[in-house]
C-alpha cells in the first residue's frame, strides 16, 4: 500500500500532470458532511468537484465512474490545519535554536517537502502554514510547488516570516557581540509595523502572523510585546490589502491587545481567562488552541474548556512541527480529551476551519460545487477520534493521492 500511494503521489507531483477528468462513486458505511453524520450516504465526484452527495440509493452517477467501496468507513470533508510549521520538525531531533542557526534553507526545504507529502497522505488537504521560523520566504515557494504539480502536499496558505517585537525572539544563547540571523522578522513602532506587514504581502504572505506576547520577561517569562495601537497597526495594514492577522498570544493581556487590535485569529490562548474568552466572543475572534503541543502547559486545560464556555469559535491547529508532521490529528484527539464533542471536534477540523480560513465557499464540507477533497477513515470517528489516524482513502481536487 505504502508502494501504491508513493506511486499515486508521484503521477501527481509531475509538474505536466494533466487536469483531474474521471469520475467516482464514493460508497462508505456513513458521510460526515461538515456538520453532521449520515449513514447509508455516498458521494459522486467528477472532475475536481463534489457533483452529489445523499442517500445511496438516490444518487446517480455517470456510467464511467468508477465505483470506490469503502464497508466500515466513515468519509470526511479534507481535514484542515489551521497551525503548522512546515519547515520545522521535531524538537526531539534538534532545537528550535538549531534548526535556525544551524540548518541550511536548503536542507530545510528539502526537509519540507516530506513533511507536505506525510500531511497529504495523513489526510489534510489544506494548511495554514504560520511562520516560516528563520526560513525566509521559502513557504511561498513550497505552496507555489504544490500548486503547479512539482511536489506533492496540502493546498497551503502561508505566513512568511513572521512578525516580531525587537529583541524578543530568537535564536538566543549567542554572545552578545553577534546579530544573529533572527526566526522572525522584527520590527517597532508603528512605521516600522506597516512597512514589515507591506513587505511580507509583497512576498506572498496570504495571512499575517504577529508575535502579541513572547517570552522575554526578566526571567524568561511571557509578556505582551506590542501595544494596541502597534498590533492595530499591522491588522488595518493587512486588511486594506483583503488579509487577515492571526496572534501568538498566551498571556491574558496579549490575547486582550489582539483583540482589541482587530485580528482574526488568537493561536494558542494558553493562559486565557473567562474574560478575555468573552472578550473573544463578542469581537468573534476565533480560538486555534494547539493543544497538540501546549496541552501539557499549567492551565491549558482550563483555558480551552473556558473558551468552550464562553461560545469563542474553535478551530483545529495543532502546530505541528513541534512533534511530527503527519501527526495532525493529534490535535483532534486533544481537543475531545479536554472535553470538545467528538462531532464538535470534526467539525473544527473540516467546516469550522474553512470559515476561519475564508474558505468556506471552496471546501470543508461535501456538498455539490464544493471541490472534492475528501478522506475516509476506518470506523466511526464520533465514537472514537481515533479513528481519523486510520486512513482508508485521500482525494485532493478529485485526484486520488491515497487509495483504499
Amino acid at each position: 500500500m505504502r508502494f501504491l500511494s508513493f506511486l499515486i503521489l508521484a503521477a501527481v507531483a509531475r509538474a505536466d500532470a494533466p487536469a483531474p477528468s474521471s469520475s467516482y462513486l464514493l460508497k462508505p458505511s456513513r458521510v460526515f458532511d461538515g456538520e453532521s453524520m449520515h449513514d447509508g450516504w455516498a458521494v459522486v465526484v467528477v472532475g475536481d468537484k463534489i457533483e452529489s452527495a445523499g442517500p445511496a440509493a438516490e444518487l446517480k452517477a455517470p456510467e464511467a465512474a468508477k465505483v470506490v467501496e469503502l464497508p466500515g468507513a466513515t468519509l470526511l470533508p479534507g481535514l484542515i490545519e489551521a497551525h503548522s510549521h512546515i519547515l520545522l520538525h521535531p524538537y526531539t531531533e534538534a532545537s528550535w535554536n538549531d534548526q535556525v542557526a544551524r540548518e541550511s534553507e536548503a536542507l530545510r526545504v528539502a526537509r519540507a517537502t516530506n513533511h507536505l507529502r506525510a500531511t497529504l497522505l495523513a489526510g489534510f488537504t489544506t494548511i495554514r502554514d504560520l511562520g516560516t521560523e528563520g526560513a525566509g520566504w521559502a513557504d511561498v515557494g513550497l505552496k507555489q510547488a504544490v500548486e503547479r504539480g512539482i511536489i506533492a502536499g496540502p493546498r497551503m496558505l502561508v505566513a512568511t516570516k513572521a512578525i516580531v517585537a525587537t529583541g524578543s525572539y530568537g535564536p538566543r544563547g549567542f554572545s552578545a557581540e553577534w546579530n544573529v540571523p533572527q526566526g522572525g522578522a522584527e520590527a517597532s513602532g508603528v512605521p516600522d509595523l506597516i512597512r514589515e506587514t507591506r513587505n511580507q504581502i509583497g512576498h506572498g504572505a496570504d495571512w499575517i502572523k504577529v508575535y502579541a506576547d513572547y517570552r522575554w520577561g526578566p526571567r524568561g517569562e511571557m509578556e505582551p510585546t506590542f501595544s494596541v495601537e502597534e498590533l492595530r497597526a499591522v491588522v488595518e495594514t493587512a486588511r486594506s490589502s483583503g488579509r487577515p492577522v492571526a496572534a501568538h498570544a498566551m498571556t491574558a493581556e496579549g490575547m486582550r491587545r489582539a483583540v482589541l487590535a482587530g485580528v482574526e485569529t488568537i493561536e494558542h490562548g494558553t493562559n486565557g481567562t473567562p474574560e478575555v474568552f468573552q472578550l473573544m466572543k463578542e469581537h468573534g475572534v476565533a480560538l486555534v488552541p494547539t493543544l497538540a503541543a501546549t496541552g501539557g502547559i499549567a492551565g491549558a486545560k482550563e483555558a480551552f474548556r473556558a473558551a468552550l464556555a464562553a461560545g469563542v469559535t474553535i478551530g483545529s491547529g495543532s502546530d505541528v512541527g513541534v512533534f511530527a508532521h503527519g501527526n495532525n490529528a493529534l490535535e483532534l484527539d486533544a481537543m475531545v480529551q479536554f472535553g470538545m464533542p467528538p462531532l464538535g471536534a470534526l467539525r473544527a477540523a473540516t467546516s469550522v476551519n474553512a470559515r476561519i480560513l475564508h474558505l468556506q465557499d471552496r471546501i470543508g464540507r461535501i456538498a455539490p460545487g464544493l471541490l472534492a477533497d475528501l478522506v475516509a477513515v476506518e470506523g466511526d470517528p464520533t465514537g472514537d477520534i481515533g479513528r481519523l489516524h486510520a486512513v482508508r482513502l485521500v482525494m485532493k481536487d478529485g485526484v486520488l493521492v491515497r487509495a483504499p
